[in-house]
């Protein structure tokens, strides 16, 4: 049985008995263990597709689109994100995507959660019962994070008390009210809801839609680097690479092939994804000095990308497919473990991360980097992860992170039908605005994004 969107509409008719009564016999109530993997399973329809890092990384500088491909974009969204548009003009009536998308996930996480409850396992069901409740857990954690690195301020534990999080949703009905929490709460709630998932699943997952013990340790080790807590991020990502370390030999790949790189290919962990019209490779367009930052033997430069009428396209996410990848692979853990070893002093570890995964990225001509100094060794790695990394919904978080640091804070430009649109580092519009539905029938407050609104 497959189970698609639980709607909004339904529960809120039904109130806190929707589960005791099916409210109409053309509703499909989950009921069973199996009930609540199917609809966990509809990765598809909706747990694996839409994440919320679409307008992030629209917004984060690492391509360009002509004036003529910025005009027939779909939505205002998507256009008010690639210029860092002004509050009062973003949405112009649309539905915020990612953060309704994201929402409708969460509730359908909170609907698994509270049935699994009522389920009293046998012995021989344990197994099962335990992965539903932990995959629920980490679908909700994820989409908190990614909601949380578009809609919230970054995390800085100084103001994190008071910075305004999210709302954060976590019972079934829809009826409760609920305010914006904090930023340290939006963080506790991930994490919270992650290590639980730790003590729920399986080591490794059936299928790579599915979450996992290795998952979990993953995306720990990505929520404590958005928050910039290295200790904690370094030893999740060594806990994640314990299970499964496997990285991919480039070479063996074509770059002759439409989409170079398989789906759930050996490197990933967590299949995930995002997509707007805009990164459709007849409109994106790489940065010149992005492009040129890959040398003439790495496999990235032919693997990534592929040359269009107008310059440089992207091409080469772990996706598979048009979409981009936003999930969890290996390639990532190890250059989080190299960039909190160099922040940590053990400058040998990190460079001999670096190295193994640059070595499977080059051809034969690759020469290992080498240093002794932490400072030289973090901005190496630094540039390298921006490379392997490009276009995988993370470069927005990285930048709202590394913009806390006068050494690698940089300031973004685009340029548009003759006008220079600027981001500075730490200007208030590195957070997005809020769905106007959801101000609206909520009554929580609008970000401060520094425009009156």
């Amino acid at each position: 049985m497959s189970f698609a969107l639980i709607l909004p509409g339904i529960l809120g008719s039904c109130g806190k008995n929707w589960l005791d009564a099916k409210p109409d016999k053309l509703v499909v109530v989950p009921e069973s263990l199996q009930d609540f993997q199917a609809l966990l399973d509809n990765s598809d329809q909706l747990f694996n597709i839409y994440q919320a890092s679409g307008l992030g990384e629209i917004g984060a500088g690492d391509f360009y689109i002509l004036y003529s491909s910025w005009q027939s974009l779909y939505s205002s969204q998507e256009r008010s994100a690639y210029l860092w548009e002004e509050t009062s003009k973003f949405y112009n009536g649309e539905f915020s995507s990612d953060w309704q998308n994201a929402y409708k996930r969460i509730l359908n996480t909170n609907i698994i959660l509270y049935g699994v409850e009522k389920i009293k396992p046998a012995a021989d069901q344990l197994n099962d019962w335990n992965n539903v409740k932990g995959s629920a857990l980490f679908f909700r954690s994820f989409n908190f994070f990614c909601l949380a690195q578009e809609y919230c301020k970054a995390y800085v534990s100084s103001s994190a008390d008071h910075d305004p999080g999210l709302p954060l949703r976590t019972d079934y009905d829809v009826n409760i009210n609920v305010g914006r929490s904090s930023v340290r709460l939006t963080y506790d709630q991930v994490i919270r809801d992650l290590k639980t998932s730790l003590t729920l699943l399986d080591t490794e997952p059936k299928a790579k839609t599915r979450p996992s013990r290795q998952a979990a340790f993953a995306l720990l080790a990505r929520v404590y680097l958005a928050m910039e807590v290295y200790d904690e991020a370094g030893l999740y990502a060594d806990s994640a690479l314990q299970i499964q370390p496997e990285l991919m030999h480039y070479s063996t790949l074509r770059a002759s092939d439409a989409y170079p790189f398989s789906r759930f290919s050996t490197e990933v962990i967590f299949h995930s994804t995002f997509s707007y019209g805009i990164f459709n490779a007849s409109r994106l367009l790489v940065e010149p000095d992005l492009y040129a930052s890959y040398a003439q033997g790495d496999y990235r430069r032919v693997l990534f990308f592929s040359k269009t009428a107008n310059g440089m396209t992207f091409r080469g996410g772990y996706s598979g497919d048009k979409n981009l990848f936003g999930g969890l692979a290996t390639n990532e853990l190890y250059l989080i473990r190299a960039e909190c070893n160099a922040r940590t002093g053990k400058v040998a570890a990190a460079m001999t991360d670096l190295n193994e995964l640059l070595r499977t990225r080059w051809n034969g001509n690759f020469v290992p980097f080498e240093t002794g100094d932490p400072e030289r060794a973090l901005e190496i790695i630094l540039k390298e992860r921006k490379k392997e990394l490009v276009f995988r919904g993370l470069r927005w978080t990285d930048l709202r992170r590394l913009n806390n640091d006068d050494r690698f804070k940089v300031t973004l430009t685009r340029k548009l039908n003759g006008k220079t649109y600027t981001l500075e580092p730490g200007d208030k519009r590195y957070v997005l605005p809020i769905d106007e539905n959801e101000i609206r029938l909520s009554g929580i407050a609008q970000n401060d994004r520094g425009d009156g609104q």
